[in-house]
């Protein structure tokens, strides 16, 4: 029994390691939308895919937009956008960035060339803050956290001021549904000014195989140790792992290693 409890444990250990490496990331980029925001306008523009084929659950998303200014161009901080699914995942990626009680009407950069990572190092509301760079068209680029803040983009400024504390909406609520779905991303321009239009977005989506295909691999394996064990009598070398007689005072077993592999 100690060997097939020490054998089962390493097994599912394996089976675990097998399930990190087997991480499948897949991107999926939607170009030439060339989609007019409406301005000063709450219904916005929306694009939707679908997407199928695709084995495992989500562990991990990153979204990429390129939002472009449009005649006297784009102004960010007029800007909303959400990306949503079938299954209930819910992200504000942009709430009306740099708008606070110290600034109604947000940042005038004109448009977005950025990627959206829960693991980045900075919040977007207030980029101009930090350290950032703009490109030749004057579109904020980067890799930024999402904005997170679900509230609404019309709420009075002084609600804006704790954005880096209040996200609530980042894109780890897709972590563990399906990637097979229908993605929307939606995008509105809540004031007068400065106009824009979606020229594309993309999804990076990394998946891991499903807990009952990790469960299957890890039986399997258990089941294959402890047949080797029982043909001990057969071919002792099949189990050298046995339980120490009373003449042993030393364990036979080597002590359990607790490191990973990456």
């Amino acid at each position: 029994m100690i060997f097939i409890f020490r054998n089962s444990f390493i097994c599912i250990f394996a089976a675990a390691t097998l399930a990190a490496s087997g991480q499948t990331t897949t991107n999926f980029t939607f170009n030439n939308l060339n989609l007019a925001i409406p301005d000063n306008n709450q219904n916005g523009v929306q694009d939707s895919h679908t997407l199928s084929g695709i084995s495992g659950t989500i562990s991990n998303l990153q979204v990429s937009v390129i939002i472009s200014g449009t005649d006297f161009g784009a102004f960010n901080g007029d800007l909303y956008a959400e990306l949503v699914n079938g299954a209930g995942g819910f992200a504000v990626l942009l709430n009306r960035v740099g708008v606070s009680s110290n600034n109604i009407s947000g940042y005038g950069d004109n448009g977005f060339a950025v990627t959206f990572s829960d693991a980045a190092a900075n919040d977007i509301h207030f980029y101009q803050t930090l350290s950032y760079n703009l490109n030749g068209n004057g579109q904020l680029t980067g890799i930024w956290q999402p904005d997170g803040e679900n509230i609404n983009p019309l709420s009075d400024p002084n609600n804006f001021d704790n954005a880096l504390f209040d996200q609530t909406a980042l894109l780890d609520s897709f972590n563990g549904q399906s990637p097979n779905d229908t993605w929307t991303l939606f995008l509105a321009d809540l004031s007068d000014g400065g106009t824009a239009q979606l020229e594309s977005w993309s999804l990076d989506i990394t998946t891991v195989p499903e807990p009952t295909e990790i469960n299957l691999i890890a039986g399997g394996l258990v089941l294959l140790a402890s047949s080797k064990c029982w043909r001990k009598k057969i071919n002792p070398s099949l189990c050298p792992r046995t339980r120490p007689s009373a003449r042993q005072t030393e364990s036979i077993l080597p002590p359990i290693s607790t490191s990973t592999s990456s």
